[in-house]
């Protein structure tokens, strides 16, 4: 159990370093020009692409049982850690509650947000660890 603790907090940690930085970009430079629903959207793929490769190297450096299961839970306490980690700074920083963040999300780009999320969840799963040649 503590080398699934230990994968899913490095991948959360990856992926929301990435999602940190996008973010970052977004914010000050993308959404000005583009407005916020765009903005939101051009960075989807980038998470996208992050989320895999972050699953894929976490999977096969630090989860031992080559399972699906084993995977799913590294995927779903990494969501449990990010979501936990977000909300709190999020609603933080922004001065939210939890119902008014919600309120002021977008329904295009909050849409494709909640997507991200559950493919967060279970992108580890159908990776397989890479097999070690003998």
């Amino acid at each position: 159990m503590i080398q699934i603790l230990k994968a899913a907090a490095l991948y959360f940690g990856i992926v929301f370093a990435v999602g940190f930085a996008l973010g970052t970009i977004r914010v000050l430079w993308v959404a000005p020009h583009f407005g916020v629903r765009a903005a939101e959207l051009i960075e989807a793929p980038f998470m996208l692409i992050a989320t895999f490769l972050a699953a894929r190297w976490t999977t096969r450096r630090l989860v031992p049982p080559n399972t699906v299961w084993t995977r799913l839970q590294v995927g779903v306490i990494a969501l449990a850690i990010l979501l936990a980690v977000e909300f709190t700074l999020v609603l933080w920083v922004r001065g939210l509650s939890f119902p008014e963040y919600l309120e002021s999300r977008d329904p295009v780009s909050g849409a494709v947000y909640l997507l991200l999320l559950a493919v967060f969840a279970v992108m580890p799963a159908p990776l397989r660890p890479a097999t070690k040649a003998s």
